[in-house]
């Protein structure tokens, strides 16, 4: 049984720990000003999205005055990471990272497609805004990815899927099936074209093969699990 000065040495302990939790929680829900991204190195820009996810998988995410945060952010705006992802509705790229208002530019594209504007934009976010991190998310399950292993024809959607054509013939010698009825080889073809698409960033932007040469950009690639919310690099 605890005595009468474990249990206040005790009580303190807690106290102490919830005030660091609060305190650590309040430094989080900072908007990222000027000052803040220039500081922040690429390393540590993924290092960030990597414990939001964990925070995501946990169910500790963190409870921020988004408020606060639009009018701290009316200004300007300084993310410190984009995320190239899919449109799919269980993949929200805030919500998978632990992330809020002013933290990370979004692009969204069914099967996160690297194409010109995305890579425009990217060089927007990075070159002009400032971020110093790119990652490509691609997930398990993935529309996209099926539409294309099977050749799926409707107007512009066409088009748009002709781009995941190089991930098929990336697993052209994968075994079984290559229908999206395999799941393991839409998962194959999921992976590779994250992996592609990170790659395609830096072949055809000549701004962010640059700023990745000066260390000034980590690009890298992800997949995130729709059953379990978890995201695991690929780099």
């Amino acid at each position: 049984m605890f005595s009468r000065r474990q249990f206040c040495r005790s009580g303190a302990i807690a106290a102490s720990l919830l005030t660091l939790d609060r305190a650590f929680a309040a430094g989080q829900c900072e908007a990222f000003t000027k000052a803040r991204q220039a500081a922040i190195t690429p390393d540590e820009a993924l290092a960030g999205l990597k414990a939001g996810n964990q925070r995501f998988v946990s169910g500790k995410t963190l409870n921020c005055n988004l408020l606060k945060q639009v009018h701290a952010t009316a200004t300007g705006q300084y993310p410190a990471s984009i995320v190239i992802g899919c449109i799919d509705s269980r993949v929200p790229p805030e919500l998978v990272f632990d992330q809020r208002i002013g933290d990370i530019f979004s692009a969204r594209v069914a099967g996160n497609v690297v194409n010109d504007d995305i890579i425009g934009s990217s060089e927007f976010a990075t070159k002009l805004a400032g971020a110093k991190l790119i990652v490509v998310l691609g997930h398990s399950e993935c529309g996209a990815v099926k539409g294309a292993i099977d050749g799926a024809k409707l107007g512009m959607l066409t088009e748009l899927l002709a781009k995941i054509a190089p991930a098929v013939d990336a697993n052209k010698d994968a075994p079984g099936e290559h229908t999206a009825k395999n799941d393991d080889f839409v998962q194959r073809v999921a992976i590779s074209n994250a992996k592609l698409g990170a790659e395609n960033l830096t072949k055809k932007g000549s701004v962010l093969a640059d700023l990745v040469s000066a260390n000034e950009l980590k690009i890298v690639s992800a997949m995130h699990d729709i059953a379990s919310g978890r995201v695991t690099f690929l780099d």
